[in-house]
């Protein structure tokens, strides 16, 4: 196994890891009562996760465009959706979707290097 193999399974594990949190966040934060932003972290993290599993079982590539979409949502998602006041709701969909949204530019960048390579 390379190091871009390493690499890329350690980037789809943390996807998956990731997307269950947001899954979890209503009960873990707190927001669970809140219709709008407890469906869509359930929503939303229950599709990183999918993808993250898509990722580990060989489709890294569209994986990684799927996550890095669902985390561009994930972050917007307070203000469209408008619960962008509510503190607990928002941040979480914040960080987790820009974490994720990270991961998933990184296996993007890795995958367009020629050939795929990782620095040390």
């Amino acid at each position: 196994m390379t190091r871009y193999d390493d690499w890329k399974t350690t980037i789809s594990g943390s996807q998956l890891v990731l997307g269950l949190v947001l899954f979890l966040a209503p009960w873990l934060i707190g927001f669970a009562a809140e219709q709008t932003p407890a469906w869509a972290a359930w929503v939303t993290g229950g599709l990183i996760a999918l993808a993250g599993i898509a990722a580990l079982v060989g489709q890294a590539y569209p994986a990684a465009w799927v996550n890095l979409a669902l985390g561009l949502w994930a972050i917007l998602a307070p203000w469209v959706l408008g619960f962008g006041a509510m503190a607990g709701a928002m941040w979480s969909h914040v960080v987790l979707g820009a974490l994720v949204a990270l991961a998933a530019g990184a296996e993007l960048w890795m995958q367009h290097q020629s050939p795929p390579r990782v620095h040390a």
